[in-house]
């Protein structure tokens, strides 16, 4: 009876202990609204040195990127490849754990299998014929590659096969539940990587400018964001994002459809940005720009004043298809920033990783571009690239997807009927 009167009393030894640690713990957490003025980048103390720190980088970046979009597609693509290896690493490293690693030597090799596995997949897929067109000068080496290409999908399918038995001989008892969660893990970020990057890739070879308007429509919608809700941000946008404003937001839409139909007149002079390539050569392109990228002139209304300088304006037609991409990288792409945000709450990290100064890791700039880039390319194929057969389109898919072989006895069938019809 002692003891329970004892234990259940509140004036037991422990009990002031036990309160005393609570308030220690309590004040070793410092109030986020207090250190850092608010959740609003507005009311943040340290914002003028995270603005330059973030300034910084972005100069870098850009000139970096200016640089590589000269040196053509090849260069491009070898730039996404580079950003899917950072990417795959910064989310591969979110749900390790060194302790479970240490205990499966070389599992996190396994990773990298499926990884490049999936890397050789999806591009073999959108390069391999235009591999082809490369070497057809050369008749063996043409003959080699085709033949590769044959067997792409089978070879890639077994190294996934090997893959996947790989997995199968190293689970361990007691740590299933980690290893199919990593397999779990691996496959979703094979899924997010390559669904986003195979239509970049695609995007690049119809044409530069289908890659360069949308990923730079992104680029400024996000800084016209961050310098609106840095200077006017008050009224919160979206919980999962707190320092996201409806001032920044709003002011980052007019930014962007302004600059999308001004960046689009710009970008559609240059046949460089605007020619397809149907190989993998990297010599200066040439081509009919079509009517998508010809000047139309309007005049402008009688009603204006006589002393208006302008009395017409000349308008690419692709500009009215850049509003559209300007209007979906202001409403829709930014989702995927806040959907980045949510996801990395869930796993109760500030960023993917510190690869850019003031930006945190690669992912932390992809996640508006992933989207981007697969509405870039079904609104290019659904609106752009015309839906009715012509000389033009057939010839281009003879050439693009039919050897040199099958293009002769292709030309020689068509000139046996031609024959017959004439003579007939």
């Amino acid at each position: 009876m002692q003891r329970d009167n004892t234990a259940g009393s509140p004036s037991t030894p422990r009990s002031p202990r036990l309160r005393h640690r609570r308030r220690s713990a309590e004040q070793l957490i410092p109030d986020a609204s207090n250190t850092n003025g608010g959740h609003l980048l507005v009311d943040d103390n340290n914002k003028y040195k995270t603005m330059w720190i973030r300034a910084y980088s972005t100069v870098w970046m850009i000139g970096g990127f200016a640089f590589i979009i000269y040196l053509g597609h090849l260069a491009i693509t070898a730039m996404v490849v580079v950003i899917q290896i950072f990417m795959a690493k910064e989310l591969f490293n979110l749900l390790r754990r060194a302790h479970e690693d240490r205990r499966l030597p070389g599992f996190r090799l396994l990773n990298w299998h499926f990884f490049f596995t999936a890397m050789l997949f999806v591009y073999g897929r959108i390069l391999s014929q235009r591999l082809v067109n490369t070497v057809t000068s050369d008749k063996f080496l043409h003959k080699v590659v085709s033949s590769l290409v044959q067997y792409h999908m089978v070879a890639c399918y077994f190294l996934y096969i090997a893959g996947f038995m790989w997995f199968i001989l190293t689970l361990k008892k007691k740590m299933y539940k980690y290893q199919f969660g990593q397999y779990a893990w691996t496959h979703m970020i094979l899924i997010i990587v390559f669904t986003q990057s195979s239509f970049t890739v695609a995007n690049i070879f119809e044409g530069i400018f289908w890659f360069l308007l949308p990923a730079t429509l992104i680029v400024i919608n996000d800084i016209a964001a961050y310098i609106c809700g840095f200077f006017f941000g008050r009224t919160p946008l979206i919980k999962i994002s707190p320092k996201k404003t409806w001032e920044g937001f709003i002011g980052a839409s007019i930014t962007t459809m302004f600059s999308a139909f001004w960046l689009a007149h710009i970008m559609g002079q240059f046949q460089w940005l605007t020619c397809p390539r149907k190989d993998l050569s990297t010599g200066w392109l040439h081509c009919d720009p079509g009517p998508l990228f010809t000047p139309e002139y309007h005049t402008l209304p009688g009603w204006l004043p006589e002393w208006f300088p302008w009395k017409g304006i000349s308008i690419l037609p692709v500009q009215w298809h850049a509003l559209c991409l300007g209007l979906f990288s202001s409403i829709i792409a930014p989702f995927g920033g806040f959907f980045a945000s949510g996801f990395k709450r869930a796993f109760k990290v500030k960023d993917f990783g510190d690869s850019i100064p003031g930006h945190g890791g690669i992912t932390d700039r992809m996640d508006c571009q992933m989207v981007m880039a697969v509405f870039a390319y079904i609104y290019h194929q659904s609106f752009v690239v015309p839906q009715q057969l012509s000389v033009e389109i057939l010839l281009d898919q003879i050439l693009t997807n039919l050897t040199v072989e099958q293009q002769q006895a292709l030309y020689e069938k068509l000139k046996q009927v031609l024959q017959d019809r004439l003579l007939g």
